[in-house]
């Protein structure tokens, strides 16, 4: 017969080991139970949580950046065309029609913004990139020099208008005006329209030395508005009631910058005002293009003061 307590001890032990059986026979059914986690099943898993968070509207930019003329047509362009395409944002910069270009050849923007016609050397440097500036025409423009309201003259032939802006007449007697010495404001190089001026109306001669240079057109036409012995130049979409408008003589006789004189070229400092891309626009650029040449983009052409390019 077993002692009693060498009885107890081996329950105990029996008891210990059907225990520890028991529970792995438990856990080895739980593992069973609970899928394996295979390669597929965690990429599935990734999906679903991408999926929760992917938003289908994919928006695609334009970069647009230069001639400071241009900058109001095309921010008024890209506001109405945005409002019309809200998957696409426009991006626009002023700057001068140089930095636009230049920064079109580096490819940091897909249109360039000129008021002046691409420069032969331009058109090198961006063949060195593999790039090719196509221009398109958006609207014309006529250049409008400006005086102060005070001033009594009312109209300059090109030729005084040159001796102006070299130097050879400084004083506004030498003109029929007052005994005043010109304040001649031009704007910064990088500008079409400085480059144009400087083209036309100086043929190519160096600016006067004495020549203030203004950062914008705005700047342009608020000095002239508070100076009576100031002049500049502007595109015509920034004329206002501040200050006055002179004619300019040729042989022909003294033109305004009037719609029709533009557009035949009568006046003589018409120009067109274009948009540069690299090769004929495609995708989007040519949707924003197209939209800007458009009636309704044309009218917003008219609306904010240059002329369609129809």
């Amino acid at each position: 017969m077993i002692p009693k307590n060498k009885f107890i001890a081996i329950a105990a032990i029996f008891i210990f080991v059907f225990s520890i059986l028991f529970i792995g026979i438990q856990l080895n059914s739980q593992k069973e139970d609970i899928p394996a986690n295979t390669e597929e099943d965690s990429q599935l898993s990734t999906s679903s949580t991408d999926n929760e968070h992917y938003n289908p509207t994919s928006v695609e930019k334009i970069f647009i950046k230069g001639s400071d003329t241009i900058l109001p047509v095309s921010q008024a362009e890209t506001d109405a065309y945005m409002k019309m395409n809200p998957e696409h944002e426009v991006i626009v910069i002023g700057g001068g029609s140089s930095l636009g270009i230049a920064s079109f050849i580096e490819g940091e923007v897909e249109i360039a913004m000129a008021s002046r016609k691409i420069r032969e050397s331009e058109i090198e440097a961006a063949s060195v990139k593999d790039i090719e500036p196509i221009e398109t025409v958006i609207a014309w423009d006529g250049i409008s020099v400006i005086v102060n309201k005070g001033n009594p003259v009312e109209s300059l032939s090109l030729q005084q208008l040159r001796q102006i802006y070299t130097g050879e007449i400084t004083n506004w007697k030498e003109l029929g005006g007052n005994d005043e010495n010109i304040k001649v404001l031009v704007r910064d190089t990088s500008s079409g329209t400085y480059g144009f001026f400087k083209e036309n109306v100086l043929l190519d001669q160096e600016y006067s030395q004495s020549a203030i240079t203004e950062p914008n057109t705005e700047a342009v036409v608020d000095d002239v508005a508070t100076n009576t012995a100031a002049i500049g130049y502007i595109g015509l979409a920034y004329m206002d009631e501040s200050v006055k408008m002179l004619g300019l003589g040729t042989e022909e006789g003294t033109f305004y910058p009037e719609a029709d004189l533009i557009r035949q070229g009568t006046y003589p400092l018409s120009r067109p005002l274009q948009y540069y891309t690299d090769g004929r626009p495609e995708g989007v650029v040519k949707e924003y293009i197209d939209f800007v040449l458009s009636d309704t983009g044309q009218e917003i052409v008219a609306n904010v003061g240059y002329l369609p390019v129809r």
